[in-house]
């Protein structure tokens, strides 16, 4: 029997995470970071969003249309058992217990900025894991170029997927090289805990150089594919969403800019700050990039 991900033993209270924090900082080393540029070191010096501000401000249209809906009505899907479809371009293709799927792969914490599309921002301290040790475990076949992932639909606890308000499932994809970079993780925890139902428990997408809605939530299915999927917003709306979505404050939504970022609790007279090209991340994440034109590929 494998562990689950993380348990109650696993949790550390959120006081203990900020003095634990600010040792690491005293230390001035010995983060998980320390592998990377100075673009990720440098988050260890980001304030994070409270645990209130971070669960209870969000979109999860599958829970309703409002910030706090999904707090107000994720309380009742269940997430264990939880079971996770793999298909497509693999070597080991089946329906997995998600801890049969991830136990044996360690998590660890990353403090990413968070950057909505529709211009507000936080910054989210996530416990998971590389996706690319997923999808070593699970082996991607070398004709795979992309990863496409499926959130559940869940109708007795999901009053949204009761109305057509986006074409259900909801759908996300990464190219492979986007899917295997470090710093694209599968997140199952925030603040030590376990990821709560309105974040997308029990398992997550977090690609923290785009805007937050490529960021699929509760997944169910990942399948490797040939073809570039079709993400959903993308089908929505495709003078408004495109399937890379990478922050870019070059390119404004058709209805409003992305010059700049409302920072969630910075109060009334906290104002604006600057968005950053790739979210802040252009130094790890640009080169992906290189040679594409990112007004037509937005």
């Amino acid at each position: 029997m494998i562990k689950p991900q993380l348990t109650r033993a696993d949790v550390t209270p959120e006081g203990y995470w900020w003095s634990r924090r600010r040792l690491i900082a005293a230390m001035g080393a010995g983060s998980i970071a320390a592998g990377f540029g100075p673009g990720l070191r440098a988050q260890e010096e980001l304030e994070p969003n409270t645990w209130e501000q971070i669960t209870n401000y969000n979109n999860f249209y599958e829970f309703g249309t409002g910030k706090g809906d999904p707090a107000e009505n994720a309380q009742d899907m269940r997430t264990d058992p939880w079971r996770v479809t793999v298909d497509g371009l693999v070597e080991n293709p089946g329906e997995y217990d998600l801890a049969e799927l991830i136990g044996d792969i360690p998590t660890e914490e990353r403090i990413y900025r968070f950057r909505c599309v529709e211009a507000w921002s936080m910054v989210i301290p996530w416990n998971g894991f590389e996706l690319n040790r997923l999808l070593a475990k699970i082996g991607v076949r070398p004709e795979a170029g992309y990863v496409r992932f499926e959130t559940a639909v869940l109708p007795d606890v999901m009053e949204g997927v009761r109305y057509p308000i986006l074409d259900w499932p909801y759908v996300e994809g990464l190219r492979m090289d986007e899917a295997m970079h470090p710093l694209t993780i599968m997140a199952t925890g925030i603040y030590g805990r376990p990821i709560p139902n309105q974040n997308g428990a029990p398992m997550r997408l977090v690609v923290p150089w785009k805007y937050g809605f490529k960021g699929i939530k509760s997944i169910v299915r990942i399948s490797l594919t040939e073809e570039q999927p079709l993400n959903t917003w993308q089908q929505s709306n495709p003078n408004e969403y495109g399937f890379y979505a990478n922050v870019n404050p070059e390119v404004d939504h058709p209805r409003w800019s992305q010059a700049s970022e409302r920072v969630i609790g910075a109060g009334l007279f906290g104002g604006r700050i600057d968005t950053l090209p790739f979210n802040g991340y252009a130094d790890q994440v640009a080169s992906l990039y290189e040679g594409m034109d990112l007004r037509e590929n937005f």
